[in-house]
């Protein structure tokens, strides 16, 4: 059982296992069952019933190797993980088995773009492996470090972005790597590996973070080249929900692997409290919830956003769970959890879960080109069931559905 979930009472797991039925048989399963069911089977059990075939979760014509398949997977195998139930499991590695080759090899994937983004899926195939002993995983994972090793770097260290955003450093890709490189540090015996993934962390708050709101800029372009970028500090215009989101994830997922006596372990540990009181001082104290642009919450066309909150959520309860931060702090994502459940999940009358009001997608640079403007953020498309919510949202639920008492 991973680290996350081995302080699992023993009501909970009772609990789990009267209901994990409900994925085994989720087209015949009533909705008065299905309610009975933690958020995150039921989340679940309703990504499958929608998505049978897992590669159809975002792009349902087109197979991908992608990240947000990863974000998802990887948050229904925590679920298995829990509750032991086999129709999980084979859900999952039915995602890998249709991508990796018996040689290792990864369909749809080219290291020489080196993509930030396509290492994210590989998190799923420690597990994978480490349960089924299928040599094709590990020599997936061994694939996708060997990308990591040559990946094109800024002065101090920091990873591109992709190597088309050329000395570009964004938010998203603290959580797209780091987590994955601090597990292949464990479990490989890479151990100069956890300092280049604390350097990662390091380098990302010195360079982005804003010194009268402790927020993280979503991207900074060392050479300044970038129509988005400050002259003077490469930065981009404004703090985007979902790109902190992915940072502070990043940062609780990877102290899960860092050594307990690694040198920078209170520096990451301080660079995460910094952040989760920048995030507290920008909820909205009504709904509990975060806007799509942090802290212009009453500005015309602002609006509240799911994956954003759900991935502060996970961190925050997660962090005071482990000690990072203090016990204030769980009523501040017990508020926001309140707040994702009333405004953003809503239960269809045969019991399948949907969550809604997610930013499709947000960018920096490309062609059209994404200025990072106020404006360019508010207009992007708003989707429901959109991975990128989906995810967090199960592994915010296993982390409250792992307490002691229930909340829900």
């Amino acid at each position: 059982m991973s680290r996350t979930h081995q302080g699992n009472s023993k009501w909970y797991r009772a609990l789990i296992l009267s209901v994990v039925f409900i994925a085994a048989a989720m087209c015949e399963s009533s909705p008065t069952a299905r309610e009975a069911a933690p958020w995150s089977v039921r989340m679940a059990a309703s990504v499958m019933q929608r998505h049978p075939e897992p590669w159809t979760l975002e792009a349902p014509k087109k197979p991908k190797w992608e990240y947000t398949y990863g974000l998802v997977l990887k948050a229904i195998q925590e679920v298995w993980l829990v509750t032991g139930d086999s129709s999980f499991f084979r859900y999952v590695e039915s995602y890998y088995d249709h991508f990796i080759t018996d040689d290792g090899d990864i369909l749809m994937y080219r290291l020489s773009d080196y993509n930030i983004d396509r290492i994210n899926p590989g998190k799923v195939l420690f597990r994978l492996y480490r349960e089924t002993g299928k040599a094709k995983y590990e020599k997936a994972l061994r694939l996708l470090r060997s990308q990591m090793a040559t990946h094109p770097r800024v002065s101090d260290g920091g990873f591109w972005h992709k190597e088309i955003y050329p000395q570009q450093m964004w938010l998203d890709g603290i959580y797209m790597a780091s987590p994955f490189l601090a597990e292949y540090a464990q479990t490989y015996h890479e151990a100069e590996l956890f300092d280049d993934v604390a350097n990662q962390i390091i380098v990302m708050e010195k360079h982005a973070r804003d010194e009268k709101t402790g927020l993280l800029y979503h991207g900074w372009d060392e050479s300044r080249a970038q129509r988005w970028a400050d002259p003077e500090t490469g930065l981009s215009p404004n703090f985007w929900g979902r790109g902190l989101g992915w940072y502070a994830m990043a940062i609780v997922d990877v102290l899960d692997y860092l050594p307990a006596d690694h040198p920078r372990r209170p520096e990451i540990i301080a660079v995460f409290q910094r952040l989760a009181q920048a995030i507290a001082a920008v909820q909205d104290q009504e709904t509990g919830l975060w806007y799509q642009v942090l802290d212009q919450g009453s500005r015309e066309g602002n609006y509240l956003e799911s994956s954003a909150s759900c991935m502060f959520v996970y961190a925050l309860i997660k962090g005071v769970k482990h000690g990072y931060l203090e016990a204030q702090f769980r009523a501040i994502a017990q508020k926001g959890y309140d707040g994702i459940l009333a405004t953003f999940i809503e239960v269809e009358a045969d019991g399948l879960v949907n969550i809604h009001q997610t930013c499709a997608v947000a960018g920096l640079g490309g062609d059209p080109y994404r200025n990072g403007s106020y404006e360019y953020y508010i207009h992007e498309e708003i989707r429901s069931n959109d991975p990128k919510a989906v995810g967090p949202f199960i592994l915010a639920s296993l982390e409250f559905e792992s307490l002691e008492k229930p909340n829900h």
